[in-house]
């Protein structure tokens, strides 16, 4: 699920980065997402907070009515960190209790199909370089 908004300043004292915050995550970092019905440009939004309490922007307008609902029903919604790509950071979420998981990340030496002739070499000794 994206996050959007990372690249706005927050409105503290610091006008902290929620892009540079989301940069200092590793994947799996839990997340807290807080709905805002009081947010004078959109009452379905829901803020998106790393664990130190920064926050690092908001669900897509797309999800956050949505999710919103389902805080305010009182579901159990568990949020982790997956990444920032581009311009948003992703976040995982497991509604109704247990931890989300992680995709399976690919190996950097596999063929892709942009580069279908690209055989990379085996890894090689250590040269102490």
């Amino acid at each position: 699920m994206a996050i959007v908004g990372i690249d706005f300043p927050n409105n503290d004292r610091a006008r902290s980065n929620r892009r540079s915050e989301l940069m200092l995550l590793s994947p799996g970092a839990a997340m807290t997402l807080v709905p805002e019905p009081r947010n004078p440009v959109d009452p379905q939004a829901v803020a998106v907070f790393s664990s130190s309490g920064l926050q690092v922007g908001y669900l897509s307008a797309e999800r956050a009515p949505w999710i919103g609902a389902r805080i305010r029903a009182g579901d159990e919604i568990v949020a982790i960190y997956q990444g920032l790509a581009g311009g948003a950071g992703y976040l995982r979420l497991r509604i109704g209790g247990g931890a989300p998981t992680l995709p399976v990340t690919r190996e950097r030496d596999e063929v892709t199909a942009e580069e279908p002739n690209f055989w990379p070499d085996p890894d090689g000794p250590e040269f102490g370089a």
